[in-house]
């Protein structure tokens, strides 16, 4: 049942090039879990992302300048 919405729009797909719609179907599931499994690591990677460009935006704000080298690098703090 949970790959049901997945498969149905795969068939539908595949439907409209004239053939079965077994074959877009079962793309259609793959699709549907693949997205399933992704989706979780694209948004913690995202969460992530806002967090340390944010922190750096907030550091960048306080202090006046940016914490990264031009290599990438956190610069080192002075004493």
């Amino acid at each position: 049942m949970a790959n049901l919405l997945g498969a149905l729009i795969g068939a539908a797909i595949d439907r409209g090039d004239g053939d079965s719609g077994i074959k877009g179907a079962i793309v259609g599931t793959v699709a549907e879990s693949a997205i399933r499994f992704m989706a979780p690591i694209v948004a913690t990677y995202a969460l992530g992302w806002s967090v340390q460009y944010g922190i750096r935006k907030g550091w960048h704000a306080v202090i006046g300048e940016d914490p990264i080298n031009d290599d990438g690098q956190l610069k080192a703090r002075a004493a």
